[in-house]
């Protein structure tokens, strides 16, 4: 079974990478600019305006799962990235490991609350840092980020 994933995950980073390609594009629109010439010889008919609806919404189709899947594997890959610097940076937080986790709503609120730290001075920026780190602490007790967290040390160490 993880070769069959292994196999999809290659084949969905290549047709991404192929179908983000400038070609594709100009491809893609001389097809259209085809269909749409042909349009008279083929007298406007049910059957060529169901080719063009069809091929479309076929490939669109099947590029939302491919382009998800490839998005998925490098946001993922993303964040594993992050939390590595943040374990092996000095002055950075290990609380924010796993946040990626936290529902939108967390996450804004968590922004705000950093944002107000990096506006204060002197006392008042511990006080604001502390208050973000009480804050993402509950967020992610709630959430089940401690073990995200061990997680991620555990592979950070190996």
């Amino acid at each position: 079974m993880a070769d069959r994933v292994n196999v999809f995950a290659r084949f969905a980073s290549a047709v991404s990478e192929w179908s983000g390609r400038p070609a594709i594009f100009f491809a893609a629109l001389g097809a259209l600019i085809l269909w749409g010439l042909t349009g008279p010889y083929f007298g406007y008919s049910s059957t060529w305006q169901t080719l063009a609806s069809t091929g479309a919404t076929l490939i669109t189709f099947l590029m939302v799962f491919i382009l998800q899947n490839a998005q998925m594997r490098d946001t993922r890959a993303i964040q594993t990235k992050l939390d590595e610097l943040i374990l092996t940076s000095q002055g950075a937080e290990n609380h924010f490991i796993g946040i990626e986790s936290l529902d939108e709503n967390e996450l804004k609120k968590l922004n705000r609350l950093l944002a107000k730290a990096a506006a204060a001075d002197g006392e008042a920026r511990g006080e604001r840092l502390e208050e973000v780190e009480r804050h993402v602490e509950e967020a992610m007790e709630q959430e089940g980020g401690e073990a995200k967290r061990e997680k991620a040390a555990e592979s950070a160490e190996a």
